[in-house]
């Protein structure tokens, strides 16, 4: 399966440039760690991801395998190796009641894939777009579903955040295979991953900035132009 990352990068570097690969970006989008912290520690993280986009890795680190690159968008994007050969087509998601949704079942329709936290202040701020979104192309085939990879406890707290966003679209926990396939690269969050009617991949993202909803409608109008197998 071939990955494409458009990766959101800022003005200030927190990791090393790409030894192997091109990627594309947006500068000042946010990003934060899926690891969940103290939540005294969430003030100071919630200034640091305003500021720059990072991925889990030691930023003071120039051997990260995940770069974070500044400058202007390159305009281009490549393929990704796919994940030793995995197939992503029996991977899937429970959502709270129990049942299980696996990715196959969703050929025919434009999939968003968003990976977030309640706590994660840019997921917070891509869901409103989300909802918008769902709503908009509903009629036309397009499924979103939130997978929580908040940590041990924040399921918990979907119910309050799912009422807080009025979010209609399906949340659910992803399988533990799928988080390791689609988040090989980086384990930053939020990743919002769009599959045409094919199932094949047209985006993907990581972070929230300024003109990432542009670019996410973008890669849904494209899915939405494919025709169901």
């Amino acid at each position: 399966m071939s990955k494409i990352i458009r990766e959101f990068g800022a003005s200030l570097e927190c990791g090393a440039l790409a030894p192997l690969w091109s990627w594309r970006f947006e500068t000042w989008a946010k990003a934060v760690p899926r690891h969940r912290y103290p939540r005294r520690f969430l003030l100071v993280l919630g200034l640091c991801c305003f500021l720059v986009g990072c991925n889990s890795n030691d930023p003071s680190s120039s051997n990260s395998n995940t770069p974070v690159i500044s400058g202007a968008p390159s305009g281009t994007t490549y393929p990704m190796p796919p994940p030793q050969g995995a197939s992503i087509a029996s991977m899937g998601w429970e959502s709270s009641d129990g049942k299980r949704s696996v990715f196959s079942e969703y050929k025919g329709k434009v999939l968003v894939l968003d990976f977030y936290a309640t706590w994660c202040v840019p997921c917070r701020d891509s869901v409103p777009h989300l909802v918008g979104l769902q709503k908009k192309h509903e009629a036309q085939g397009l499924v979103v579903v939130g997978l929580n990879v908040g940590g041990p406890g924040d399921d918990q707290e979907v119910p309050a955040f799912a009422r807080e966003f009025g979010i209609q679209y399906a949340l659910a926990k992803p399988d533990e295979d799928l988080v390791t396939f689609l988040l090989s690269d980086t384990d930053a969050i939020p990743q919002t991953f769009v599959f045409d009617r094919q199932g094949q991949l047209v985006e993907h993202f990581v972070g929230f900035g300024p003109q990432t909803g542009k670019y996410i409608d973008e890669a849904v109008e494209t899915g939405l132009q494919t025709t169901a197998p």
